[in-house]
């Protein structure tokens, strides 16, 4: 075999057409053995002797796409210091584009034997782990353009590739879960008649099973355990796993751009699957266990800010480097459109504190690639200080956790919340505004896949996780959720016909709320999870979306019940249509400025921006804002005093809405406030849905007074 110098970077391997550049970084090895891996499990082995500023190389002639390979390190085995380095162990590339195959958890891939972890354990670990894969990254994408959808106009969609796909009646069998089903005209078909703008996918690198799991007969199915950082996870690829995995999702993108969709994906910088010092030694722990990951002071144990075993090292330059060249890989060959970072406080740990200043925001801000797409952060984790909402840097938007919290208070009946939902309802300034962010750094959600899911939220008190295998002790115990008078499913009517209320109310208010909606796949069919609230390992029909069957529709014009499980999902899926489209068409709910609380200059109109009113027609004042039992509110948005330009520098104008909220228990009178506005129609009922459906709402005047239903809410529109 001929084996050339080749090249330092790019890191990984890297094909050319005419064979394979191969390089790693290692400061800890004193050698690095290249192994060739054959199907009929014997493997080549070819040392890198060419090293550069820690980064050993060498190019290959003749090594094509589909060739598996490893890594075999000779270097110091000393967890005392922190260097863990073992040859016994086929170590997985950090930078391999695929990976194939699984890991069948063996003893032979951890570095100790089992009972005794002071032992090193010289078991070859080939056999039992998975392999790196060298791809083609020629693909034809023809004239595929990025959607570039502004962040106002933006509606997520938060789904996993199997449980959207899995049950889907118009999906080919062996299409069912995979990146394939993504691209599939029925799934993008309900994607873009729902009208959401974002797909924004759980984790799709490569992740590994918890060992555990699969002892106890379950799997990691979120996928938060990520060993490839480069990698599409293979078990989403239904055409093969030796670089297939790359043209599917690739294909995907394709279709879902051509729609109009952009991707973004969930992904996981913050730890790897490796774990504690009593994970197994698959990648990173065995090339360079001390410049990968940050270790305490006894250094053959790790800090960990994530509730995994480990944290990812984020002022070494090479673990930088590592999630910088991910990033924009998934950019620019893969042509995502963005990123949501799980647990992002930990990406801002330099030290021991989050610090919005560290080296990590640095680099994304000044990126010419990164910093041009859209970057979400969960902006917490379980490290000491690590509830970070409001905290990240200009350029970031964040799952606004405050938001979904108050939400869910108002329509459940706490009290003393009306004051903080009506800040959360105009887009958070208090959280944004001082740092120069606007309303759209606020990505709003009332659900999404960790915690209940929508229908389960209005229905368990408590959570219900006795699947998982830890006596219901794992998951949140305080959901802000009510179960609306009968715990689980029921069949006393005035129950499901108030939990359906409820269902349409926190659709409706994510919809008319400034900020950036996300919705949580399955939601709008009011799928439900049997009260359990931590099903990441749960890949089962408990977790997979149902869809449910158009023929089970009682179209009965008569009723707002729809009839039976189907019926009753159909027809909260034409609501949550209605609300996402209404949202689509009003510029009025989707403002890129924080409103003023008075009329915008040059509008012409001497009404305020935005005012708020009691239910009877009164302007609210701070008693009113702070009573303990206020769960009523009247708003007004003004279509006719909208700030900012449109993007030629035209004024933006609107219909003008109100909005009337009624969380009390009982119904309530409104008054429609007389000098808003004379003729008005009803466009959204959340008691009688179907009745404002179509242009067909009742007409309302100013002065008169409407009675609304318990735990209800109605949105009127007043043409422009």
């Amino acid at each position: 075999m001929q084996v050339w110098p080749g090249q330092m970077y790019p890191l990984g391997a890297t094909y050319d057409g005419a064979g394979t550049n191969f390089a790693v970084f290692s400061e800890a090895a004193n050698r690095i053995e290249l192994c060739l891996l054959h199907d009929d499990g014997s493997e080549t082995a070819v040392e890198l002797r060419e090293s550069d500023a820690f980064v050993r190389h060498a190019y290959l002639p003749g090594v094509m796409p589909g060739q598996r390979y490893g890594f075999r390190v000779h270097g110091p085995y000393e967890p005392q210091r922190g260097h863990r380095c073992n040859s016994a162990k086929l170590l997985l590339d950090p930078y391999a584009r695929a990976m194939s195959g699984v890991i069948d958890w063996d003893e032979a891939v951890y570095g100790y034997r089992f009972g005794r972890p002071e032992v090193r354990n010289d078991l070859d670990s080939a056999p039992h782990t998975m392999a790196s894969v060298v791809v083609n990254p020629y693909f034809d994408w023809g004239d595929d353009r990025p959607p570039r959808t502004a962040y106002h106009e933006t509606v997520l969609y938060e789904a996993h590739v199997k449980g959207l796909t899995m049950r889907h009646p118009e999906l080919p069998e062996e299409l069912r879960g995979t990146y394939a089903a993504l691209a599939h005209p029925a799934v993008i078909g309900h994607l873009t008649k729902l009208g959401v703008t974002a797909l924004e996918l759980m984790p799709v690198h490569q992740f590994v099973q918890d060992h555990r799991l699969v002892d106890a007969g379950l799997t990691n199915y979120w996928g938060y355990n990520t060993i490839g950082f480069f990698a599409p996870h293979n078990a989403y690829a239904s055409w093969g796993d030796r670089g297939q995995q790359v043209l599917e999702f690739k294909t995907a993108v394709r279709a879902l751009h051509q729609a109009g969709i952009e991707v973004i994906l969930d992904v996981v910088y913050n730890h790897t699957a490796e774990g504690s010092h009593l994970g197994p030694t698959l990648s990173f722990r065995g090339l360079d266990n001390a410049s990968y990951y940050r270790l305490s002071e006894d250094r053959q144990y790790y800090v960990d800010t994530t509730g995994t075993g480990n944290s990812l090292l984020m002022r070494s330059p090479h673990v930088l480097q590592l999630v910088m060249d991910s990033l924009r890989y998934w950019v620019q060959e893969m042509r995502v459109d963005g990123f949501r970072f799980d647990l992002a406080a930990t990406l801002a740990r330099q030290f021991h504190e989050v610090d919005r200043l560290s080296s990590f925001f640095d680099l994304v801000h000044q990126d010419p690639v990164v910093s041009q797409v859209k970057l979400i952060a969960e902006p917490w984790d379980v490290g000491e200080g690590g509830y970070q909402v409001g905290n990240f840097p200009p350029l970031w938007t964040e799952w606004n956790g405050k938001y979904r919290d108050t939400v869910r208070d108002l329509w459940r009946g706490e009290p003393r919340t009306l004051a903080e939902f009506g800040s959360r309802l105009a887009g958070s300034s208090d959280l944004y505004q001082e740092d120069g962010r606007r309303p759209l750094a606020s990505v709003n959600f009332v659900t999404c896949h960790d915690g209940f899911t929508l229908r389960d939220l209005v229905s368990y008190n408590d959570k219900h996780n006795e699947a998982n295998g830890e006596d219901n002790r794992d998951g949140e115990r305080y959901n802000r959720s009510w179960n609306c008078g009968a715990e689980g499913p029921t069949d006393d009517p005035s129950v499901r016909r108030l939990r359906a209320r409820q269902m349409r109310n926190l659709i409706a208010t994510l919809m008319v709320s400034q900020g950036v909606p996300m919705l949580s796949h399955g939601d709008e069919f009011g799928r439900s999870q049997g009260g359990n609230n931590n099903a990441y390992c749960q890949d089962n029909e408990l977790s997979w979306v149902r869809w449910p069957e158009p023929g089970d529709r009682d179209d009965s014009p008569s009723s707002d019940d729809a009839g039976g499980p189907d019926g009753e999902a159909l027809e909260l899926l034409e609501f949550v249509r209605r609300m996402v489209w209404l949202r689509r068409d009003h510029p009025v709910f989707r403002r890129r400025r924080f409103f003023q609380g008075h009329p915008a200059e040059g509008a012409g109109d001497e009404l305020s921006d935005i005012a708020w009113f009691t239910a009877g027609g009164r302007e609210m004042g701070p008693r009113d804002w702070q009573s303990v039992h206020a769960k009523s509110l009247t708003v007004f948005l003004n279509g006719s005093s909208i700030s900012e330009p449109g993007p030629r520098g035209e004024p933006v104008t609107d219909d003008s809405f109100l909005l009337l909220f009624n969380a009390h228990d009982q119904e309530k009178e409104f008054l429609v406030p007389e000098h808003l506005g004379r003729q008005w129609q009803v466009v959204v009922d959340t008691d009688r849905p179907r009745a404002a459906a179509d242009g067909g709402g009742t007409r309302v005047k100013a002065g008169d007074r409407l009675t609304l239903t318990d735990r209800s809410l109605l949105v009127l529109r007043r043409p422009a």
